[in-house]
């Protein structure tokens, strides 16, 4: 995996989002971690693909309103569903990472908001076109 292609690939994605001074975490674990990670906040020791942690929500989500969380990436699961659609892993792995970000972002397809979905794919594809086009012709 390349590094600096996601971390490009990430400030790209932010600039899209009109966050360019956010922060943002990154963590590409294997599903073993990310699996314990899925049960203990959400009850499912099943592993996922991405988890993302926002940093702006409740009591203490005003102190620092640059920092908009975590994306947890499982790099297995992205590895297999590369495989599977025949796509190339960088490309499997950014796209989690929009998806993580746009849940930052307060983008929900489950639960009592899911009927942002469709929104939310739609802003997910527009972002990868964006970012994965920009990069192949910035190179």
């Amino acid at each position: 995996m390349d590094e600096a292609k996601l971390e490009a690939r990430a400030k790209r994605t932010l600039s899209a989002l009109e966050c360019d001074n956010a922060e943002l975490s990154v963590w590409l674990c294997d599903d073993e971690q990310i699996g314990l990670i899925h049960d203990q906040y959400f009850g499912d020791p099943a592993p996922t693909n991405v988890i993302s942690f926002a940093q702006n929500e409740g009591e203490w989500g005003e102190i620092d309103p640059e920092m908009l969380g975590d994306v947890v990436i499982s790099f297995e699961t992205a590895a297999r569903d590369a495989k599977e659609a025949a796509s190339d892993i960088d490309d499997e792995i950014c796209f989690l990472l929009i998806h993580g970000i746009l849940h930052l972002m307060g983008y929900d397809h489950e639960g009592d908001r899911a009927c942002d979905a469709p929104e939310m794919e739609k802003r997910e594809e527009e972002l990868f076109i964006l970012v994965t086009d920009d990069l192949e012709h910035s190179a």
